[in-house]
């Protein structure tokens, strides 16, 4: 590859021969290697440019890749829904920011070198790091809009190319190269690198702050609530938390450190609360609507967290509903309309055991109710998301029918979106909402109601889903992953 590239004029770091591994530990640390000496010769070579002008040549360096290849069936435990692959053959990844996924590519490569008895080789691959990617890992650096430079960029350096960033592989759409070679993982290097960026514009934090537990929310109400509970658990030191990321990447160790807060938030505010080993729990503030739920989960999926759930609220739509109330979701009524394309609405989108189980052990313990009498504060059923914020202004009778038969107990805007790339993306999802209004019943969500409503459920809410994930980050990720989320020919990579 390095001579064809010289025979074309074009420059490129060295290109040393593919290694094979069998210490997962020793092959991540190539991956990171073989990246750091790709991504600083693009920055290296971009920052010269950008002061001297347009390089003698052109500039291109190469995504690392693994690649396995295995000619027998794997004799793994029926349990584990990855770590292997489902038949004899080549399979191989690009991979991007391998500091940034250590600790992922160590125990994927770990439960493949263990389930096939085969080493894992890295190398170099053929696809390139377009130059924005790996100058967003360096703050000092920054690619100029088109014709901002007196060069043109694209002769001179690789861009992203939207032709090949997709979800083919979750979307079960991709198929073998020319050479037969099969996906490894869920996302290409260059899909990662694109929401990695989206990520960072979205919420105004850096990715590495993401822990594996997240909770989505359409309420800046629950923030406050968020960053309370990091104070406190700041302030014991033994609650195994080390810090609190607010919006703009600002971090606290000390629960009496004050935060500023930005001017102008972004349109999906993140915060994050850490552990060393990345098992916190992070808050994102969707806001409303079903194209907000869909942009954050595609963008959040790519960092492989172990469960996310959403946590807002919603319109009750049984009589015997209070205001109040939780609802957890059994089942989901999707007329979101943003995932149609990707996840045909006819697809079920089934509830998850471990997660249920976990939300209904959070509620008993935060409401002090158990069995049957969980049953005053609880709902279970379908939820429904509509892209219609003002469903009840049109003519009730088809939407209200469509609510009846399918059982639904409450409607937002949401929960279903989230649920359904879950489903996606393999990552486990729940949803458990509070009852803010019942329009059907004349209960409307006014100011004064809301106001005082908002006081009194946000705290036991939010405790809720917190609760909930601290019991699923005690769950090892073997058994926390459902086959439920596995298709016939799934990539070995969670």
């Amino acid at each position: 590859m390095k001579q064809n590239n010289q025979a074309l004029g074009i420059h490129s770091p060295a290109n040393p021969a593919p290694k094979e591994f069998t210490d997962p530990k020793a092959a991540v640390d190539h991956l990171i290697a073989l990246y750091a000496t790709a991504s600083e010769c693009l920055c290296s070579a971009f920052s010269k440019a950008l002061s001297e002008g347009a390089p003698a040549q052109r500039i291109r360096a190469f995504y690392p890749e693994i690649r396995i290849t295995t000619t027998s069936y794997a004799q793994v435990d029926s349990r584990l829904s990855f770590g292997h692959v489902s038949e004899p053959g080549t399979y191989a990844t690009t991979i991007t920011r391998p500091d940034l996924f250590r600790y992922y590519l160590k125990q994927q490569l770990g439960l493949l070198m263990h389930n096939h008895n085969v080493p894992v080789c890295i190398q170099v691959s053929d696809t390139p790091i377009p130059v924005h990617f790996a100058v967003a890992n360096n703050p000092a650096l920054v690619v100029p809009h088109e014709g901002a430079a007196n060069f043109t960029l694209r002769d001179y350096f690789d861009v992203p190319d939207l032709s090949t960033t997709n979800d083919d592989i979750v979307n079960g759409l991709s198929q073998p190269d020319a050479m037969g070679t099969q996906p490894l993982a869920p996302f290409t290097a260059q899909r990662i690198d694109y929401s990695l960026a989206r990520l960072a514009h979205y919420t105004a934090t850096d990715p590495e702050h993401f822990q594996n537990h997240v909770l989505f929310t359409n309420y800046q109400f629950y923030v406050s609530e968020f960053e309370g509970y990091a104070r406190r658990m700041l302030a014991d030191p033994d609650s195994g938390y080390t810090s609190f990321v607010s919006s703009g990447n600002v971090e606290i160790t000390q629960a009496d450190a004050e935060i500023e807060t930005p001017k102008q938030l972004p349109q999906m505010p993140s915060y994050h609360l850490k552990k060393a080993d990345g098992s916190g729990i992070t808050l994102v503030n969707i806001g409303v609507g079903p194209s907000n739920a869909k942009t954050a989960t595609d963008h959040i999926a790519v960092l492989r967290p172990h469960a996310w759930l959403m946590v807002g609220h919603c319109a009750g739509l049984r009589n015997s509903q209070r205001l109040g109330d939780f609802v957890l979701a059994h089942a989901y009524l999707r007329e979101d309309a943003v995932l149609d394309a990707d996840l045909p609405a006819w697809v079920p989108i089934p509830a998850l055991a471990e997660i249920q189980i976990a939300l209904e052990q959070a509620v008993a313990s935060e409401t002090q109710h158990e069995g049957y009498e969980l049953k005053r504060v609880m709902r279970t059923g379908t939820v429904a998301s509509f892209d219609n914020r003002n469903w009840e202004l049109r003519e009730h009778t088809g939407p209200v029918q469509r609510l009846s038969q399918s059982r639904a107990i409450a409607l937002d805007m949401e929960s279903a979106t989230i649920a359904a790339n879950g489903f996606r993306f393999r990552v486990p999802y729940g949803t458990l909402l509070c009852v803010s209004d019942k329009p059907l019943h004349g209960e409307l969500k006014l100011p004064g109601m809301a106001s005082d409503f908002y006081k009194s459920q946000v705290a036991q809410h939010l405790m809720i889903g917190i609760r909930a994930m601290e019991k699923l980050a005690k769950m090892p990720l073997e058994r926390l992953q459902s086959r439920k989320l596995r298709s016939f020919d799934e990539t070995a990579f969670l």
